[in-house]
């Protein structure tokens, strides 16, 4: 039946002394955890166990801009060829700047208003380039004038971007791990072995709308119309075990 022990052993060099063990222990290095496992042909497999984490920030990769009309007429004819001459004018200027139909929506709506009729309608447009957003928007503005209502950008993340950056920060994690191994196993003489189990333990995600820029900007307080570009702080804690190798040891 196999055996196994562990060994809790305090890593502080001989010249460090008490301040040195005070700045480990910030850094999760203090203790770290060595097993000891009999195989089955009684050789014995050493291992080292280290915890690794990391941040990954993200800004948003999408924006929606939410593009409105309005008009009155004594008859739905007039009042639909009125609004339908704008909506396309509005969908033309976003095709020009290479946006395809599919990030785009229209929705309308007819009622009546005493003697007249009166139609609502919108223009979703999702772009993934910011700086063309801000070109169509100045377009619908400069032509359509106050005919036209420009609503305020609304920023978002994809699903592919939040999911990349779970992956970058769970990679980098574990990127830390194992430099943190390789720096312990030096300690001990030994070289890092293979990996043996990886673990992620934690992973947390926190929006940053409220204190980006952190109040460095003051000039930031006279630009109330400038839209804010959220982003998203991804991090990851993982626990990774490495197998030891002795540096003694011939390699055959």
């Amino acid at each position: 039946m196999d055996r196994q022990s562990r060994v809790f052993a305090a890593i502080l060099p001989a010249a460090a002394g008490r301040e040195f063990a005070g700045n480990e222990r910030e850094q999760g290095l203090e203790e770290r955890v060595v097993n000891y496992r009999q195989s089955a042909g009684n050789r014995v497999v050493r291992e080292v166990q280290v915890t690794g984490t990391a941040e990954v920030c993200c800004p948003a990769d999408r924006v929606s801009v939410r593009v409105s009309v309005g008009n009155n007429k004594e008859s739905v004819n007039e009042v639909t060829n009125s609004i339908s001459r704008r909506i396309e004018y509005i969908l033309q200027a976003v095709r020009q700047h290479g946006v395809s139909d599919q990030d785009t929506s229209v929705r309308r709506f007819l009622h009546r208003e005493a003697d007249q009729y009166h139609m609502d309608a919108e223009v979703v447009v999702t772009f993934s380039d910011f700086e063309k957003m801000e070109r169509v928007c100045r377009v619908l503005l400069e032509k359509l004038d106050k005919s036209v209502c420009v609503g305020t950008p609304q920023f978002y993340h994809s699903v592919e971007s939040l999911s990349l950056m779970r992956r970058r920060a769970c990679v980098s994690a574990v990127e830390n791990a194992q430099q943190k191994a390789c720096e312990v196993g030096q300690l001990l003489g030994q070289t890092l072995g293979p990996p043996l189990l990886v673990r992620e333990e934690e992973t947390r995600e926190r929006r940053n709308e409220d204190d980006e820029d952190g109040g460095r900007c003051q000039d930031a307080a006279r630009l109330p119309h400038l839209p804010r570009i959220p982003t998203i702080t991804a991090s990851s804690q993982v626990s990774v075990s490495f197998g030891l190798r002795d540096k003694s040891r011939k390699k055959l």
